[in-house]
């Protein structure tokens, strides 16, 4: 069977920086051990995966090794080739996820992707956390990942995690966060127990962070940077219980993937 493939860098309009995500379109699902396997061989911390469904889409998310119940940057790149490659009249589309319906709205050269808002409240970090990090931070709280608050930007870039000693944490992943340079915070984040050891830029966990720094900084509307190596700008807003995460995209790669057969991949 042949699919076809985009490869598209999300929270970027340049190519090499911002996250890679593929986009696979179906006209129906494939088995999910089809999905999996075509993530596995692309490597990338997420591959999006859709479906015609009436007026709006399917969505699903893969790592490499597990399927995700929410993912920023593969929804922005899946908008992306729905808007500019694929086409489409519509100019918000709408997503069914196992997090609900999502929607991503074209404004300009950004899309803007509105996802539930997940905010994070204070705990104890769990024995090993702290020295996985490797470095005190001013405040440790969780929501689906565990939230990291350093003092100044330089911290957060300096940071060199232990990932085998993080995989051993019960959660997701650790974001770690600070007052930006040039911008209202930065973050970075680490998943290794999901396959990702370091996320270029990561939509989801702004769900977490949109509300934390609404909240301290006193406004709802948020420039945010995620300062991995690649790097990506994020356009934030807060709406009660929802956020906005605004941002631009561009094709990488787009071609052809081959299955035998479905029996044959799960063989």
């Amino acid at each position: 069977m042949k699919y076809d493939i985009y490869q598209i860098d999300a929270f970027t309009n340049v190519p090499f920086k911002g996250n890679p995500a593929a986009v696979v379109p179906f006209d129906t699902w494939p088995a999910d051990e089809v999905m999996q396997s075509i993530a596995l061989e692309n490597n990338l911390a997420e591959t999006a995966f859709f479906i015609p469904d009436g007026e709006s889409y399917g969505l699903r998310w893969f790592t490499p090794t597990v399927e995700m119940d929410l993912c920023g940057h593969a929804t922005l790149a899946t908008a992306y080739v729905i808007f500019e490659i694929l086409g489409t009249d519509k100019r918000i589309l709408r997503f069914q996820t196992l997090s609900g319906e999502l929607t991503v709205e074209k404004e300009g050269d950004r899309y803007v992707m509105d996802f539930p808002s997940r905010p994070a409240s204070p705990v104890e970090a769990p024995s090993g956390l702290i020295e996985a990090i490797g470095t005190e931070p001013k405040e440790v709280l969780k929501a689906n990942d565990y939230l990291l608050v350093f003092e100044n930007e330089a911290q957060v870039k300096a940071i060199k995690p232990d990932l085998a000693a993080l995989k051993t944490i019960a959660s997701r992943g650790a974001i770690i966060t600070a007052p930006g340079d040039s911008s209202d915070f930065v973050s970075r984040f680490f998943a290794p127990a999901v396959g990702v050891d370091e996320d270029p830029v990561t939509g989801s966990t702004h769900t977490t962070l949109i509300p934390y720094w609404a909240e301290r900084l006193g406004k709802n509307e948020l420039f945010a940077r995620q300062v991995s190596s690649r790097g990506g700008e994020l356009f934030c807003e807060l709406r009660g219980d929802r956020v906005r995460i605004g941002g631009t995209a561009v094709l990488y790669l787009k071609g052809e993937i081959y299955v035998a057969s479905e029996k044959s991949v799960g063989a």
